[in-house]
């Protein structure tokens, strides 16, 4: 764990779950594995507080915990899965791109419970969308039943089976809450029974939303480079995989071009003969993004996952070292990837540049550790004068490094909104405190006079503060997405990398 990972996780817990979580959860992505009588001395917070706290972070699936041979147990923070805080808000639209506002819905309450029953979000959601529509207007529990089993067919939710052994011993606080629970349920008719899905609890499956992620990067490559018709039928081929191919695998499962054609969305008018002659060029192309995989069916085809990854890993890099050094900076990074080894000589001569003007360029990028210099000797002495002196990439070091800077940024962009929130904080409750009583006034049916009255409350100047405070925090929020964007390539290239054999 670098020092940027963790200072973003404890960022993210400290913004999504106050401060006693962070300092829990921080403290164990620091440590490791700990046991509770350890976390309980190192932290100084009460036995209760931790106690708590650890609740909370297991149940959103960012601290897991193992029984150990000796009785005790122990807890260990789970780094990435805090890091996934991040990417929440991509999640959420990306269900409702699929499967509209419900869909939406009820991936939100899954990420900010944790986990929970079917019929615990099905009956949220419902009322939910229920207060949005018109008066008298009501969701039918089906209809939410039906979007949760196609996110479940999908697999973009998953089940977990968690069965509780024994009693935990309850507060005084808490049985008199369940008391009143009690006489509720009572009062509204409500049968106490538990719902049949008792235990049987569900969570977003965030590998499954990043696969998703991963197929639309690779269409729009395709897209880009070659045209609409290409980048749909790459679409149907990740489409037809999802179930057959795992997340992790270097490649889909071999398709026939026939089984391509039957599978091609309706009403998509290509003949089966154009249909061939766009998969030969895709299997030709120097990208390699469709590999064949034999002749039999009217061909097999392959979508190379891990070399298109590495491809949009490589745009990435490129496109970072264009907007950081300039473009003939770009120039020089794109004939290394090309050549893989060169003298500055050769860099100088093949990419046109003046040698002054190429060696300071080859140094700032080797002082970032964009490019690496490696030495081979002629002699075992390895006198300058007889060694050979090649600039290269590393690709990997280079998404490393990069993906070390994007932490550091997005850490960066959350501390930015934290000061221009609390700058603004004494402005914020005032607003908040007027729209309460507007809302109030409205209720009640007050005159538009008095409204107008309570309105004015906030002044000129004040409005315009609160508006140029919404316009940065709108670009902060924006910026953290672009950047979380970034990260997701480069984190997807480096896991596709360490996975080969």
């Amino acid at each position: 764990m670098t020092q940027a990972e963790i200072k973003l996780c404890s960022l993210l817990l400290q913004e999504h779950f106050g401060e006693i979580v962070e300092k829990i959860g921080t403290y164990l992505i620091r440590t490791g594995t700990q046991p509770l009588r350890m976390i309980v001395n190192d932290t100084g917070l009460l036995l209760d507080q931790v106690k708590k706290a650890l609740c909370v972070l297991i149940q959103h699936n960012l601290v897991t915990y193992q029984l150990q041979k000796r009785g005790f147990v122990e807890y260990e923070a789970q780094c990435k899965r805090v890091l996934r805080i991040l990417r929440y808000p991509r999640y959420i639209y990306t269900a409702k791109t699929l499967y509209n506002d419900t869909g939406e819905l009820i991936v939100e309450e899954l990420l900010l419970n944790g986990k929970m029953t079917m019929s615990a979000v099905v009956r949220k959601v419902a009322d939910r969308l229920t207060e949005t529509m018109e008066d008298g207007k009501t969701m039918d529990y089906t209809d939410v039943s039906n979007t949760f089993v196609r996110l479940a067919d999908t697999h973009f939710v998953q089940r977990l089976n968690l069965i509780g052994k024994g009693k935990r011993r309850r507060s005084c606080d808490e049985e008199e809450n369940g008391e009143h629970k009690a006489k509720k349920q009572k009062q509204d008719g409500e049968s106490s029974e538990p719902p049949p899905d008792d235990g049987i609890y569900w969570q977003v499956n965030i590998d499954r939303f990043h696969q998703h992620f991963r197929d639309q990067g690779i269409v729009s490559a395709v897209a880009n480079r070659m045209d609409q018709t290409s980048s749909e039928i790459v679409r149907t081929m990740l489409r037809m995989s999802e179930v057959t191919t795992s997340s992790s695998a270097p490649y889909t499962q071999p398709l026939s071009s026939n089984e391509i054609f039957r599978s091609l969305p309706a009403g998509y008018n290509i003949v089966k003969q154009v249909l061939d002659q766009y998969l030969t060029l895709l299997a030709d192309d120097p990208l390699e993004f469709v590999g064949k995989s034999g002749d039999s069916g009217g061909g097999m085809y392959t979508v190379n996952l891990h070399k298109a990854l590495a491809s949009l890993a490589t745009a990435t890099l490129e496109s970072i070292v264009e907007e950081r050094f300039g473009s003939r900076c770009a120039r020089i990074f794109r004939l290394l990837l090309r050549k893989k080894h060169l003298e500055q000589k050769q860099v100088e001569d093949f990419a046109m540049i003046p040698a002054k003007e190429a060696k300071d360029m080859l140094y700032k990028m080797l002082s970032e550790n964009v490019v690496s210099l490696q030495e081979i000797p002629k002699t075992p002495d390895h006198a300058p004068s007889r060694t050979f002196y090649l600039y290269t990439v590393n690709i990997l070091s280079s998404a490393r490094m990069l993906l070390h800077r994007c932490y550091k940024s997005v850490a960066n962009l959350i501390e930015r909104r934290q000061y221009e929130t609390k700058e603004n904080k004494r402005l914020l409750e005032k607003s908040q405190r007027v729209e309460a009583i507007l809302a109030s006034m409205q209720a009640t049916g007050a005159e538009d006079a008095q409204l107008q009255e309570i309105e004015e409350m906030i002044t000129v100047p004040e409005r315009q503060q609160l508006e140029n405070l919404k316009r940065n925090v709108n670009k902060i929020d924006a910026s953290e997405n672009q950047v979380d964007e970034t990260i997701f390539v480069l984190e997807s290239f480096i896991e596709s990398t360490m996975k080969k054999p």
